[in-house]
């Protein structure tokens, strides 16, 4: 009968880099680990790693080994873990990438009241703008506009469409005339907003009779964060950009005066999405949370 236990070791080996972190995390010690794979090696006649002092790699016959096997072993100790958590309590880590205005805006609000439903479930957030590989980076759940998702995962919408405003303070619009067309901000001061993704800028866009328009906008100020775009309209430096949720107080209160509400585009609204095959029922738990709380499906109480 085949044995499997070589296999894991040599693809826990691969996933680490290293036969110290991998004897750490399989709990045994550096000199059995590596004799377990020298023992695979000579079973199959093949060198499969290429050994130096600072670091382990993969022959080309070890990375083609890895790839066949390595999401096998991931598979099952995902299946694993799922089974554990059947026997009591939901309990795990969940790793969440985010944008930064969902995480404001949805994630945190509607996770800090259920948080303590589930002590032994841990959550990690991370926020920023940029587009991620979720199975790559090792994440277990997503949290993007629904254009921005991939066709491969599987998608829950957690918000309603996004509506855009280009606003500016009462100040701003004392010293400048109001733009009444997308192409007339080319004649003001654009506060722009930095992509982590690819190091661009947000390009603005606009909608007309079901047309869209890309507005090729410029200004002394560009930003990684939303929060400090909002503060920097406020102050009266210049146009801004964003969801209608971040201003609409400021809107009501006439601290910002939006402009060209008639070209505003609507985008499809936040969706949190995961790959299928780590769905363990920690993750569940967490999204259903983040669902409005009209469409949870999922009793959100202990167990």
């Amino acid at each position: 009968m085949a044995r499997f236990d070589d296999l894991a070791s040599f693809a826990a080996v691969v996933r680490a880099g290293s036969f110290t972190r991998a004897a750490a995390q399989l709990g045994v010690t550096q000199s059995a680990l590596s004799q377990t794979v020298r023992a695979l090696e000579r079973r199959l006649d093949l060198k499969l790693l290429n050994r130096t002092t600072r670091s382990v790699a993969p022959t080309e016959a070890g990375e083609r080994l890895y790839q066949a096997v390595g999401p096998r072993f991931e598979d099952i100790e995902a299946e694993l873990a799922v089974l554990g958590e059947m026997r009591g309590k939901p309990a795990g880590m969940v790793r969440i990438t985010a944008t930064e205005h969902s995480m404001r805006t949805l994630i945190w609000p509607r996770l800090q009241p259920w948080l303590p439903l589930y002590p032994d479930i841990k959550v990690e957030i991370s926020g920023d703008n940029r587009f991620t590989d979720i199975v790559a980076e090792r994440f277990d759940i997503g949290v993007r506009l629904g254009g921005d998702v991939a066709k491969d995962m599987i998608a829950v919408r957690i918000a309603p469409d996004m509506r855009m405003a280009v606003v500016g303070s009462p100040d701003y619009f004392s010293r400048h005339p109001r733009p009444s067309t997308p192409q007339d901000l080319t004649l003001h001061d654009c506060i722009g907003l930095r992509l982590a993704s690819h190091g661009g800028l947000l390009k603005w866009e606009f909608t007309r009779r079901r047309k869209g328009v890309n507005a090729h906008v410029t200004g002394r100020l560009v930003f990684n964060s939303s929060e400090l775009i909002v503060a920097a309209a406020l102050s009266g430096h210049g146009l801004a950009w964003l969801p209608c949720d971040l201003v609409e107080k400021h809107i009501e209160a006439g601290r910002l005066v939006p402009v060209l509400d008639d070209w505003a585009a609507t985008f499809d609204g936040y969706h949190a999405y995961y790959a299928g095959r780590r769905a363990s029922p920690a993750l569940m738990l967490v999204v259903e949370a983040l669902r409005p709380p009209e469409t949870q499906r999922l009793l959100l109480r202990p167990l």
